[in-house]
């Protein structure tokens, strides 16, 4: 009887935590191994970074795994800095890093070592500045590329530091800003091939990448990385992932409850699989009964998980749209995904009808709304279906449901 743990942190590893995706790890080794540069393709809450964690865990004898999160990052120096700090775990790798950086390390009064993270990353942006980030960075990598086990980066998150030195605080694409993005872009593909066969660097983010470079012209810079997809889990597999839930808790789902949840879901991201179940599990120990029936799921679903209270993971898809489309497009998204979730499904015909709604400078509305909808579809809000495009996840459509209806006038009910 298979048991799972549930998991509290923003990744699991190890087999009480890490449910299933061995054909995707296996997938992704192979690649690794054969050499391949990797841009790791999912939306939010897939299980991205705990794939990634699994594979720097289960390769842990054969390379060495550097993990950069680059959320907080804000210029390409911040990334130098980053993945300079990602080899203090290795103490060889950290001494080849502290001489890529002795020029600046020689003006710190105290040894780096005795310094944490923070600290050390203070130090090193007082020297990595906008004029040598790149040539700092490329003597690191050289560094790495003679470390005796080939080295994997890598690199969370690359897509939100990409958007911001694209568009900066007021998401506007300047010259200046566009010159800057296509520098730090074209720096990984120079790297990938000039490192190629020591170097593995693998690129992903909670929001699409060929998205944003498609809206600045950059998505050349992506073609020597091999496109990963990680997709929902299938039905067996998230059935499976709730009885292990189940058995490691004490929970006796009742027949058809399992089914319930699939059903209430209907994609099966593994980070909502798993919510679900604790939801449930909190409701049996507040019941003082650790049955759950059909009913206790219709329940939980209804009461806890379309509540707008404790639900950040879901608010966040609302604001990294945000940071995407910035203020001038962000409120047709909404609009559209609105359409979508209060009518069931989005039709290019009432997207048109919502678009006449919007002036744009100089862009013409067709133009953008081709780009929201690449977006949408892009980074899983939206699929395509017979009558347009819906909801991929019934559980994200009921939520934004019961979030923006309240004000929301359907296209069908607008006046031509």
């Amino acid at each position: 009887m298979e048991k799972l743990r549930p998991a509290h942190n923003n990744y699991v590893t190890g087999r009480d935590f890490f449910w299933d995706r061995e054909r995707e790890i296996e997938l992704f080794i192979e690649k690794l191994d054969e050499g391949a540069h990797i841009q790791l393709l999912a939306p939010r809450r897939m299980g991205k970074t705990s794939l990634l964690h699994e594979v720097a865990r289960r390769l842990g004898d054969r390379y060495v795994c550097l993990y950069l999160d680059l959320q907080a990052s804000k210029s390409p120096s911040d990334a130098v800095v980053e993945l300079s700090v990602a080899t203090r775990p290795h103490a060889s790798i950290w001494q080849k890093t502290k001489r890529v950086f002795s020029n600046i390390l020689e003006r710190v009064e105290v040894s780096i070592d005795s310094l944490d993270v923070h600290d050390i990353k203070i130090a090193l942006n007082a020297g990595v500045s906008a004029g040598n980030w790149k040539a700092k960075g490329e003597n690191l990598l050289c560094a790495l590329g003679e470390c005796e086990k080939p080295v994997a980066i890598f690199i969370d998150e690359v897509t939100l530091l990409v958007n911001r030195i694209l568009k900066g605080a007021d998401h506007r694409i300047t010259s200046e800003r566009l010159q800057l993005a296509d520098e730090f872009m074209s720096w990984f593909r120079e790297s990938s091939i000039k490192h190629k066969g020591t170097i593995r660097i693998v690129l992903t983010g909670s929001i699409g990448l060929e998205p944003i470079l498609r809206q600045a012209g950059l998505s050349g810079t992506v073609t020597t990385f091999t496109p990963f997809e990680l997709k929902p889990w299938d039905t067996d597999t998230a059935e499976g992932c709730l009885q292990a839930l189940a058995n490691g808790a004490g929970v006796t789902f009742e027949e058809g409850a399992k089914e319930r949840v699939l059903e209430k879901l209907g994609c099966f991201i593994p980070q909502h699989v798993q919510m679900f179940f604790e939801h449930i599990y909190d409701n049996c120990r507040c019941k003082g009964n650790m049955e759950c029936s059909r009913d206790d799921v219709l329940g939980v679903y209804n009461d806890r998980m379309l509540s707008t209270r404790g639900h950040a993971e879901l608010a966040q898809l609302e604001e990294r749209l945000g940071w995407v489309l910035g203020e001038e497009l962000f409120p047709l998204a909404l609009e559209l995904l609105t359409e979508a979730a209060v009518t069931g499904h989005l039709s290019m015909d009432s997207a048109r009808i919502l678009l006449r709604g919007y002036e744009f400078k100089n862009r013409r509305p067709n133009d953008v709304l081709r780009e929201i909808m690449d977006i949408l579809e892009y980074d899983g809000y939206l699929s395509r279906a017979p009558t347009g495009f819906a909801f991929k996840s019934t559980l994200i459509r009921d939520w934004w449901d019961g979030r923006h209806r309240l004000f929301f006038i359907p296209a069908s009910d607008r006046k031509m």
